[in-house]
């Protein structure tokens, strides 16, 4: 497996993701699922997910490993948010994305949330999982076998 990750980091693929949601919002609307005040639920997924990122980041940088993909980890992260799954910023960055979809209240934005599932897991995730094995060895294999990646 090429284990070349993207010189755009997530939040580039993220906002691109927003911008694209808003868009087809705008023009493209697909049936409205959701009414306002309704839709306001959405705030509360995008600042769950902003904390929970920005958490799991800071947390990263407290332990003095950066938070960049591909950037070499002097360790492994087990505590914290990553106690429970492997990929908390990108959960976070997942659910910020489902946020806005709520708060847009059409069907169109929704089609944009598994894309961006499936390029980060693709561009990102599969190939850090294979640095961080190169990097740490069994320690990360420990890791990986207790932890799930998601929340499932």
């Amino acid at each position: 497996m090429n284990t070349s990750i993207p010189k755009a980091p997530p939040p580039v693929f993220f906002l691109v993701a927003i911008i694209i949601m808003v868009l087809l919002n705008k023009y493209l609307p697909i049936g409205h699922w959701l009414y306002y005040p309704w839709r306001y639920l959405g705030i509360v997924l995008i600042v769950a997910g902003f904390v929970l990122g920005a958490g799991s980041a800071l947390f990263f940088r407290k332990l003095g490993t950066n938070p960049r993909p591909g950037a070499r980890a002097t360790r492994v992260v087990t505590s914290g948010p990553f106690r429970f799954t492997r990929n908390p910023m990108y959960i976070a960055l997942t659910t910020m994305l489902i946020g806005v979809a709520i708060l847009l209240g059409s069907f169109s934005p929704l089609a944009v949330i598994p894309v961006f599932f499936l390029l980060v897991r693709n561009l990102f995730v599969l190939k850090e999982e294979k640095l961080m094995e190169q990097w740490f060895g069994e320690s990360y294999l420990e890791y990986k076998k207790r932890t799930p990646r998601w929340l499932w």
